[in-house]
């Protein structure tokens, strides 16, 4: 569209736009999880947590009823509901387990269903499940329980369910508004299916709703996401997310099915990712961290501002718990201590889980300097701004502790991605995208090889 005077970045953003790095969901990454740490930690450390401590659980749903061919994400299609009807026998038993090894806690103020699609499952089976989870880990009166949801597959026998079980957050994957686009990634939900559900979530007690939207993927360009991102906005989401297509197809088979010549290069993507941008802010959003986007009176731009903000395997969220329960095949969880992931095969998961055990097989344990690590890297995906020596040591370091990542940034600094002023680092604003390139800066455990992550824009 002409009237957005969309320009390509800046030629010295380009090489880091072009890097592969983590996503910084927590610290550290995934890539650093290992066979080391499994089930004996994992019920230590559960059996540690302090006593007034609130929790926080993730419930993971590996089923959607067909596949998006842009997904990355550990799902499967069922072909019928026994599979489903096989692993939610599963997932109860493992909700025992782990609820018995838990010591006792201030109960969970977060509970969140991911996947694949939450609900794949019979809303009866939906409601039977939050209510086990809500006994078993104590949720609270004011606890957040949130939901990822395929709008294409809600009726009304779900949306009492949803009502029925205390939901206050919704999620709806709507990613474009553009048809043509919509063929290409195998997901066709007109802009009136979505309006629908938003209406019928709202009916049915859902004070707040996500919406995620995507950049990169074939046939997009400027206009086509601006408009997309132009309709999100008429529908009111209390928060967006804009992320940018990974394309690999040699991880996820199924995206074999998009052509690399549909694709946009790095110029496209980045202008892509302006005019979602554009659109969002003209709409009144203000932009929380990396690619989230908020209405100004809700919590979580509110925690932005007010430097509150946390990041974890959803994402950007004010949930400040230290213990993540991971419930499910593949489920990453979090402890004082460390990271446990379950297995992810849900054969092995289910073979650990009826015999007994927690079906964590691998995880890090986390040293001191990792916490370091980690609080620095949050606050500046999360502040975009950071006093490295007050950081260090509010973590009871010197405050020099990390001078070395202050090297790394010269060439950053250089090319205007940051300023550095003695300690004091800021990502300038035009740059906001590139965070990740200024927090890999501190990053102990970045392996030379960044390919296995996604790239920065």
């Amino acid at each position: 569209m002409s009237h957005l005077h969309l320009a390509a970045p800046p030629r010295a953003f380009v090489a880091h736009a072009e890097r592969n790095l983590p996503r910084y969901t927590s610290y550290p990454t995934a890539l650093a999880f290992g066979d080391g740490v499994a089930e004996p930690e994992a019920r230590a450390w559960a059996g540690s947590v302090e006593p007034k401590e609130p929790i926080s659980v993730y419930v993971h749903i590996p089923f959607c009823d067909q596949l998006c061919w842009y997904c990355g994400c550990h799902t499967t299609v069922p072909n019928g509901y026994r599979r489903i009807s096989a692993y939610l026998k599963t997932l109860h038993q493992e909700i025992d387990l782990w609820a018995a090894a838990l010591s006792p806690h201030g109960g969970a103020a977060h509970l969140h269903f991911g996947g694949g699609s939450p609900n794949a499952l019979e809303a009866e089976d939906f409601a039977a499940l939050v209510s086990h989870l809500a006994t078993a880990f104590h949720l609270r009166s004011d606890a957040e329980v949130a939901v990822e949801l395929d709008p294409r597959n809600l009726d009304a026998a779900f949306y009492a369910a949803i009502r029925a079980s205390g939901v206050t957050r919704a999620s709806l994957g709507v990613q474009t508004f553009d048809p043509k686009v919509q063929e290409k990634i195998n997901r066709i939900q007109p802009f009136a299916l979505i309006e629908e559900a938003c209406a019928e979530l709202r009916g049915a007690g859902v004070g707040g709703l996500n919406f995620d939207l995507m950049y990169g993927l074939p046939g997009q360009d400027e206009e086509s996401v601006y408009l997309s991102a132009e309709l999100a906005a008429r529908l009111q989401p209390d928060r967006l997310s804009v992320f940018g297509y990974a394309h690999v197809p040699w991880f996820a088979k199924h995206q074999k099915m998009i052509k690399d010549e549909d694709l946009a290069g790095l110029e496209g993507r980045w202008s892509q990712a302006d005019a979602a941008d554009r659109a969002l802010v003209e709409a009144g959003y203000a932009r929380v961290g990396l690619d989230h986007y908020a209405k100004p009176d809700d919590d979580l731009a509110l925690a932005a501002r007010e430097r509150r903000l946390h990041r974890n395997f959803q994402g950007y969220t004010v949930d400040a718990a230290t213990t993540l329960i991971p419930v499910g095949a593949s489920s990453i969880g979090g402890f004082a201590q460390g990271f446990v992931q379950n297995e992810k095969a849900t054969d092995a998961w289910t073979r650990a889980v009826e015999a007994g055990r927690l079906p964590a097989h691998r995880g890090v344990l986390t040293t001191e300097e990792d916490r370091l690590r980690s609080h620095v890297i949050e606050r500046i995906m999360c502040d975009l701004e950071i006093d490295l020596g007050a950081a260090c040591r509010s973590q009871g370091w010197f405050e020099d502790a990390l001078d070395a990542g202050l090297e790394r940034l010269i060439p950053l600094q250089r090319d205007g991605l940051c300023l550095v002023e003695g300690r004091k680092i800021t990502v300038k604003p035009e740059a906001r995208r590139l965070v990740r390139a200024v927090a890999a800066a501190f990053d102990g455990r970045l392996p030379t090889a960044e390919a296995r992550h996604s790239r920065a824009v």
